[in-house]
């Protein structure tokens, strides 16, 4: 494939589609309105129709300009990998001077070895959790990181740029890859200042090329300001850094602290009413019966009188509630019947009183 920056070509097939869309856009307004003013009906129709015409290609390609911003690049870039564009390391041209010639060439008796080398290495406490089963690709590619606040859907990073002011909140550092395996190990480090502030390692669950990102959701105050940079390792060997700037005073954006959960108090329930006490009924009383007691009088015969029969009496007590409780009284009272008194000796009857009206 050509040299040919895709970004670019994508941009510019966009722009001509819409430019394309306006132009037909404008002739078909044009059209129609030329049509109107025409007086020979079958002239106006053609006109106004090929104006429509105009407007709908219009927007057809309306909709090719967004589908081609939108998906072109992605689908280029999944038949053609991205490779990682090497960075020239520029080269510092010493202006010649003037030298002077040794009279006694001493020869070093101590040769002087760097032990610090300028090449990311992984810590050893990271080293010692890596979960990896596979390994890794030696020819794995990475392109440079690009740093967001946000994402799309296709981890591709919206407003990217190298500084940022406080509060940063959640931040994203997205790359392209090709060449990884799946379960082999991966690492990203975050340093501040060069002390390391954030890493995150384990096995790689992604395909074996397309976009990826990793990420720092980190509290407000622990935002400092200073030089960050990220370092992505796949195993132990360097594959790509990136770097950026925060600015602004973290201590400006306190924490916002949650508000505790009330938790929900029992009302309490309400108490039953007592039922309103029941007034006792009166007792029943029998009306007594009405006894005729005749009185006979006979001239020497005593009057032999009839009492009345014991009354009956029932009593019903009602008690109030809860407890009901019914009970029925009866109270018999008997009284002896009088003796008969013995009829006297008969006495020669005198004459016979008349009997008296009852």
């Amino acid at each position: 494939m050509p040299e040919l920056d895709i970004q670019a070509g994508v941009w510019m097939i966009t722009a001509l589609l819409v430019l394309s869309a306006a132009l037909c856009a404008l002739l078909g307004v044009r059209s129609i309105r030329a049509g109107l003013r025409l007086p020979y009906f079958r002239k106006r129709r053609d006109r106004t129709a090929r104006g429509w015409r105009l407007i709908g290609a219009a927007l057809i390609q309306v909709l090719l300009a967004l589908a081609v911003s939108r998906f072109a690049e992605p689908v280029i870039y999944k038949i053609y990998p991205p490779t990682a564009t090497p960075t020239r390391t520029p080269t510092v041209t010493l202006t010649p001077t003037v030298s002077l010639t040794p009279t006694i060439s001493l020869t070093p008796t101590i040769t002087d070895t760097p032990s610090i080398t300028n090449t990311p290495f992984i810590p050893l406490s990271i080293e010692n959790s890596f979960e990896g089963s596979v390994e890794p690709n030696p020819n794995v590619v990475f392109s440079a990181l690009r740093f967001s606040q946000a994402i799309d859907e296709s981890n591709l990073p919206v407003n990217p740029g190298t500084e940022f002011a406080n509060p940063v909140g959640h931040l994203y550092g997205t790359f392209s890859f090709d060449g990884m395996l799946q379960g082999s190990q991966w690492s990203a480090l975050w340093y501040r200042n060069g002390e390391l502030a954030h890493y995150e390692t384990m096995a790689w669950k992604g395909g074996t090329g397309g976009y990826g990102y990793t990420d720092w959701d980190a509290k407000p105050e622990e935002w400092l300001p200073g030089q960050y940079e990220v370092v992505i390792f796949v195993g132990k060997e360097w594959v790509q850094s990136g770097f950026f700037t925060v600015t602004g005073d973290p201590a400006q954006f306190p924490t916002n602290t949650p508000q505790p959960t009330l938790s929900p108090t029992r009302s309490p329930r309400p108490s039953l009413t007592p039922s309103p006490t029941r007034t006792p009924r009166p007792t029943r009383t029998e009306t007594p019966t009405v006894t005729i007691t005749p009185t006979r009088t006979e001239t020497g015969l005593p009057t032999a009188t009839r009492t009345p029969r014991p009354t009956r009496t029932e009593t019903e007590t009602l008690t109030p509630r809860p407890t009901r409780t019914a009970s029925i009284t009866r109270t018999v009272t008997e009284t002896y019947r009088p003796t008969r008194t013995p009829t006297p000796t008969a006495s020669p009857r005198p004459s016979r009183t008349p009997t008296p009206t009852r």
